[in-house]
């Protein structure tokens, strides 16, 4: 069975929810049977690169907040993410445009490390002092703690049309699958979860689709014995 992922690095019900799932999924009888993929979503497409602010500064502008409201905000989802074993930093975060990101993580999946960067891009924007947005660096360190070669992650970076149709791929399937925010999860393209759901609804999900997987069902042209290979050879025809 699989199970595909669309979020965003600027998404804390993400990061949240990420953890959630990874705890229903951990406790789940046919777990290594679950293949997990990982796509792209971004909350604010289109964002200049360089276009980076306060969090906070993000929140009440974008939203019409209160800066009171904002950091109430903030302290409720420090305190679900703690509550995962998360950290948080509920102050002094930056908001930027995360298309980078996406596209280093289409690198990382290429190479088998897209969980390890994801989870390494997830904890410098929400745990990590330093910044992740327009900051190279940044992500070059991240990505070479995540097991990515910094000459190929520089790479990347340096050509902004590496990977940015499967970025963009992703998130036009998302949005033809009636995703209009993240986390959204799908699974075997039949059932999907939208939001940082509890484990228990994550554990039920995983349930219901797995025991509702149809079977195969073969098409019979009339001959059982049809030639075909197999693990003894190959059947070869004696007339």
């Amino acid at each position: 069975m699989r199970v595909e992922i669309w979020s965003d690095i600027a998404c804390p019900w993400c990061y949240v929810g990420k953890a959630r799932f990874e705890r229903a999924l951990a406790a789940f009888e046919h777990r290594d049977g679950v293949e997990v993929v990982h796509r792209s979503f971004e909350l604010d497409p289109g964002r200049a690169k360089d276009d980076v602010q306060p969090v906070l500064t993000m929140l009440t502008a974008k939203y019409g907040m209160s800066e009171a409201q904002a950091r109430a905000g903030e302290d409720n989802l420090g305190a679900q993410a703690a509550a995962e074993d998360l950290d948080y930093r509920t102050r002094g975060r930056d908001h930027g445009s995360t298309f980078d990101m996406h596209r280093l993580l289409h690198l990382a999946k290429e190479e088998g490390r897209q969980e390890a960067l994801l989870d390494a891009l997830y904890r410098g924007n929400f745990a990590e002092e330093r910044s992740v947005f327009n900051d190279d660096e940044r992500l070059v360190e991240l990505a070479v703690g995540a097991g990515l070669e910094a000459d190929t992650v520089r790479a990347v970076l340096d050509d902004p049309t590496a990977y940015a149709d499967e970025v963009r791929a992703d998130e036009r399937e998302a949005a033809q699958l009636g995703a209009t925010g993240v986390p959204f999860f799908v699974l075997d393209r039949t059932y999907g979860v939208s939001g940082a759901q509890p484990a228990e609804v994550f554990a039920q999900a995983l349930t219901q689709a797995w025991g509702e997987r149809a079977p195969l069902k073969l098409v019979d042209a009339g001959d059982g014995a049809a030639e075909a290979c197999g693990p003894d050879g190959c059947a070869v025809p004696q007339n």
